[in-house]
């Protein structure tokens, strides 16, 4: 399998603008991931994505690597986590490299910078592991499909598993980008009806790491409030919850939730156990005979569980592989008709592609945390699986 790495700048998306709309080469499928491998914290998503992304191939594939007699060519671009370098990646892979189909990015911020160069070349952009709602919205086009959870979900869930009444009081910290913007929002979505009330929102910048202050605007917020007081933490490579718990929210009554994290991230889950939130994904939650593969497959070769962004990916790479055997010819019109409505099984169970808006519906896991001697992380243990059907995830975008 080819694995091509670039840098770009903004003039290569002028030159690759050049070549318009390529199809697909006779004898490979070309394939394109286009996320940030350098330049921010995030990067490790990204390269879960990569890892599960190639095990999905392999498994769906039966380890051929070959989707109707085509060899799979695998071209990996790296956008630094910068929209313009992103724009002009994902541009050159569909001009100059001639891909079928795109997936990326990693950051919600530096996504949606790429979703108009889909539009303009007619091809296919798989987001994955983005997650803001923006992302398949108003602003998006019918080129765009997203595997990746959405805020909604993430919020819905976790709503559910505080269960909100008129007793419940939350303060929210969130990144101050399209991520944590639109989980905020999604959330106060979620708890319209409830009686709960949403006391502050506090917004810090994305790479921050003093919350001094802000921390002392939540505790505020919520001291001298009468019932239950959580803090809603939402949050994407930094950690906040190392300084809130260590602020000692207890001494007023308040609780600290978040949703689930990559495994070293959930290390300081530890400083709160009993808490309870939803994640995407642990890798004991999901019983399904995909799950049971990645998890041996990920154990055998890297001598860890696969991760949060592992089972993302490997769910994007069979969506695509699904659709790529199902449809009748590899046009970019086609494809999207073979996808819109597609139901196929991940490592988390069936995943549907939404024909309205192309986001990707799946189920999600109430969790509570649980301290095990000899695991590096807090243990995120299922309380239960959030169904697709429990969630009313809006839709983003109308494309019938």
């Amino acid at each position: 399998m080819k694995r091509i790495f670039a840098t770009l700048t903004v003039a290569g998306a002028v030159a690759a603008a050049a070549f318009g709309t390529a199809s697909a080469q006779d004898d490979t499928a070309k394939i394109a991931l286009v996320h940030g491998l350098s330049g921010s914290p995030l990067e490790v998503y990204s390269k879960q994505t990569s890892t599960g992304f190639q095990l999905g191939l392999e498994y769906a594939t039966n380890g051929t690597m070959e989707i109707k007699g085509k060899k799979i060519e695998l071209i990996e671009k790296d956008t630094q986590f910068k929209p313009d370098i992103a724009r002009a990646a994902l541009a050159e892979a569909y001009g100059d490299d001639e891909a079928l189909i795109a997936v990326g990015g990693t950051s919600s911020g530096v996504t949606t910078a790429m979703l108009p160069v889909a539009e303009e070349y007619e091809k296919i952009l798989l987001v994955e592991p983005a997650v803001a709602d923006s992302l398949t919205g108003p602003d998006s086009n019918r080129y765009v499909f997203k595997t990746s959870r959405n805020s909604s979900m993430d919020m819905q869930a976790q709503a559910l598993a505080l269960a909100p009444d008129e007793n419940l009081h939350v303060a929210t910290l969130a990144q101050d980008y399209a991520f944590g913007r639109d989980g905020i929002a999604a959330f106060k979505k979620a708890l319209e009806g409830s009686g709960a009330t949403v006391e502050a929102e506090e917004y810090v910048p994305q790479q921050t790491t003093d919350f001094t202050a802000t921390i002392e605007r939540l505790f505020n917020a919520l001291k001298d409030k009468e019932g239950r007081k959580v803090i809603v933490i939402y949050v994407a490579g930094i950690d906040a919850m190392t300084p809130l718990a260590a602020a000692d929210p207890g001494r007023y009554g308040i609780e600290l939730s978040t949703g689930g994290n990559i495994l070293p991230a959930m290390a300081s889950y530890k400083k709160v156990p009993g808490m309870e939130g939803a994640i995407y994904y642990y890798y004991e939650s999901p019983k399904n005979e995909i799950n049971d593969w990645l998890v041996a497959e990920h154990e055998k070769r890297f001598g860890t569980p696969p991760d949060f962004f592992t089972a993302g990916g490997m769910a994007a790479a069979l969506a695509i592989v699904k659709a790529l055997e199902t449809a009748d010819e590899w046009n970019t019109e086609t494809l999207i008709s073979t996808m819109e409505g597609m139901s196929w099984e991940t490592p988390k169970g069936t995943m549907t592609f939404r024909p309205e808006d192309h986001q990707a519906l799946q189920s999600m896991y109430h969790f509570k945390i649980k301290v095990e001697d000899g695991v590096d992380w807090a243990v995120p243990e299922l309380v239960r699986e959030i169904k697709p059907d429990e969630m009313d995830i809006p839709v983003g975008r109308n494309n019938q």
